[in-house]
């Protein structure tokens, strides 16, 4: 029997959907007798996602269903998908005002319900879509993947469909064997009904040779294509790069996509882009883990955007997430003649030390200095930084230090194009900070880690005491005051309360200070 493949991309926040849009290019590029089509539930109304699911398996009756859900965790700093965690969890646990905290309470069970409604809608969706293939055949497979599904497998098979397999991560090398019908022993999955292997998400993924996504057919197979050509403003993801060398303390990417950076050939990158330039698309996301995750990879991103330059597509703005500390006077340059317009740099941290206990690899100075550069090279638009505070060893010393650096990013772009973007970080799977939590006591082996209730919730999302307290004070304060512009807000009470440093004692540690890999 021939392949007939549906992907069903499931609803989550209003992102391209990059990732069924690659695996089904790279299918066909290896197996152009394979039939595809690209469902994306998310681009129907909600009221609509069971009779569109049930009528685009009956129209094009597939026998292989993948599945990709992104979106699980609901721990975002502010403005989530059922409202705002970071304040509802704030008043219900900080809050002396009783009325507060049981507004913030309300508001969490809203989202309690909204977070449950949602994964047993998705979970739905999964086994209602497999249900009504297998009344077309019998024999249908089914493969759900994703980054939700990356970061949660374990807890996600207690659910699934006996038989389904479960990817993680990368999926064009599983999708190869099962159309060819191989052994999946060595594959980066498991069958739902068997117990995958220990330690399976730090698997390397396979090396694929990315080539530029073929949009004239990606046009034949995705019917809701043009959804995402509609609103100008839009962001277009295009990746340059898979892998991430580093070892932030909090951050799955590096376990997802592995340690390995594979590099996408500039030509191919560039030749992506200009099919989706000639749909009218000028604004591009950059969907790497990091644009220039090291020092060794910027010749390479010089390559790239020369080859931008080249290309003649003048009109275009693209964005990224950037270490700043790899960028040069020739990349500033060539980042403002192509169009950057927008960039975030997770430095978490403006304290030289916390930065090293959380294995970021900066070095805050280089980053100011490449900063100036940048702005010297003419860089007039917006940068986002982001915050995490109260990791591990905070301390009223190290936030002075952090409102000097913020001060000093103000200085070089302008306070109006610098946005502290302020986290508390999500606690995830498969990370350091989990080994560090276990080893201090602040969770259990065997915890459940999409759990939401409000005494596991206090833990996950990531805001210790001593100073917990003292942070819930300053943001429920920073959400009275000015809600609209929080992170702003929250350096403005921390540096009434506390002052800020000088800027030398944010960019010098001590090389003796306690790392996090010894605890």
């Amino acid at each position: 029997m021939n392949t007939r493949i549906l992907y069903c991309r499931l609803p989550c926040n209003p992102i391209f959907p990059i990732g069924v849009v690659y695996l089904s290019d790279h299918v066909h590029k290896q197996f152009p007798d394979v039939e595809q089509r690209i469902f994306d539930v998310g681009a129907v109304p909600p009221l609509d996602y069971g009779s569109a699911l049930d009528a685009a398996i009956d129209q094009f009756q597939p026998n292989l269903l993948v599945y990709s859900w992104r979106d699980i965790q609901i721990y975002a700093p502010v403005g989530g998908r059922g409202g705002n965690p970071l304040q509802n969890s704030f008043e219900v646990f900080y809050d002396r005002n009783p009325l507060k905290k049981l507004r913030g309470a309300l508001g969490g069970a809203r989202m309690l319900t909204s977070h449950y409604t949602e994964l047993w809608r998705n979970m739905s969706l999964i086994k209602r879509g497999l249900k009504r293939a297998k009344k077309h055949n019998p024999d249908t497979k089914l493969v759900v993947g994703g980054g939700a599904v990356s970061v949660f497998y374990e807890q996600l098979a207690k659910s699934l469909p006996k038989g389904a397999i479960v990817s993680i991560g990368e999926g064009e090398a599983l999708l190869e064997k099962i159309i060819r019908a191989e052994d999946l022993a060595g594959e980066r999955c498991y069958i739902v009904g068997e117990a995958p292997r220990k330690g399976l998400v730090h698997e390397p993924p396979t090396p694929i040779e990315k080539t530029a996504c073929n949009y004239n057919y990606i046009e034949t197979i995705w019917p809701e294509f043009s959804y995402y050509l509609q609103d100008r403003d839009f962001y277009v993801g295009v990746q340059t790069k898979r892998g991430c060398p580093h070892n932030c303390c909090y951050c799955v990417y590096t376990v997802i996509e592995g340690k390995q950076v594979r590099i996408n050939p500039a030509d191919e990158v560039v030749a992506e882009m200009r099919q989706l330039y000639d749909r009218g698309i000028r604004n591009f996301w950059f969907t790497d883990a990091q644009f220039i995750p090291a020092r060794r990879y910027i010749d390479d991103a010089i390559e790239l955007l020369q080859k931008i330059v080249a290309s003649g597509m003048k009109d275009i703005k693209w964005a990224a997430y950037i270490r700043a500390d790899n960028l040069t006077p020739e990349l500033c340059d060539l980042m403002v003649k192509t169009g950057m317009n927008y960039f975030e740099i997770g430095i978490t941290s403006g304290s030289q030390e916390l930065v090293r206990k959380m294995r970021m690899g900066y070095n805050l100075r280089t980053v100011l200095q490449n900063c100036r550069d940048l702005k010297a090279a003419g860089f007039e638009d917006m940068v986002s930084i982001n915050y995490s505070f109260n990791v591990i060893d905070e301390r009223f010393e190290t936030i002075r230090q952090t409102i000097a650096y913020h001060r000093e990013m103000e200085k070089i772009f302008g306070a109006d194009k610098v946005e502290p973007a302020i986290f508390f970080i999500g606690l995830q799977p498969h990370t350091h900070l989990e080994e560090y939590a276990f080893k201090n006591d602040v969770i259990k082996p065997g915890y459940n880690p999409m759990s939401h209730m409000p005494w596991v919730a206090k833990k996950l999302l990531w805001n210790p005491e001593p100073l917990g307290s003292f942070f819930g004070e300053v943001c429920l304060q920073a959400f009275r005051d000015n809600p609209n512009d929080f992170g702003r807000e929250v350096m403005k009470i921390l540096e009434a309360r506390l002052g800020k440093s000088e800027l030398e004692e944010a960019l010098t540690a001590p090389v003796e200070v306690k790392q996090l890999a010894k605890v």
